[in-house]
């Protein structure tokens, strides 16, 4: 079992991550606060949002961090970079682990970039250094 396995992060559902997304940019926030930051013509009704919430907590991946008058304010307890390992190692599944046919696609498509790929080499090689390490 790897680490990753072992700090398994929860999976998260497209709506649970557009409030992530509000929590992780500004620290915390309200239900309400999480409701109005959607878009006003796609925005969910105050109660998705709750239970929405109350799910993430049950999942760990936000708490409550205090009480203000009738309501509570929640933060994120998973990193944004912890549920974005969760996506990818979700989409590689998809792949059979084969990290080949995202990466042909992406250079295709235009979204990995010469700098990126630059990137990909350095920390690579940080890697393999790390494993040398005795």
């Amino acid at each position: 079992m790897n680490r990753r396995e072992a700090t398994a992060e929860p999976k998260l559902s497209k709506l649970e991550l557009r409030i992530m997304e509000t929590l992780w940019k500004n620290g915390q926030a309200s239900i309400r606060e999480m409701q109005e930051a959607f878009p006003e013509k796609d925005r969910p009704a105050y109660t998705t949002i709750q239970t929405t919430v109350y799910r993430l907590e049950a999942k760990k991946a936000v708490h409550r961090i205090k009480k203000v008058g009738n309501f509570h304010v929640f933060a994120a307890a998973l990193s944004r970079s912890a549920a974005q390992r969760r996506l990818i190692d979700d989409l590689l599944a998809l792949f059979g682990g084969r990290s080949q046919p995202v990466m042909a696609h992406l250079i295709e498509s235009g979204k990995l970039t010469l700098a990126d790929v630059k990137e990909a080499e350095k920390t690579l090689r940080k890697l393999e250094r790390k494993d040398a390490a005795p």
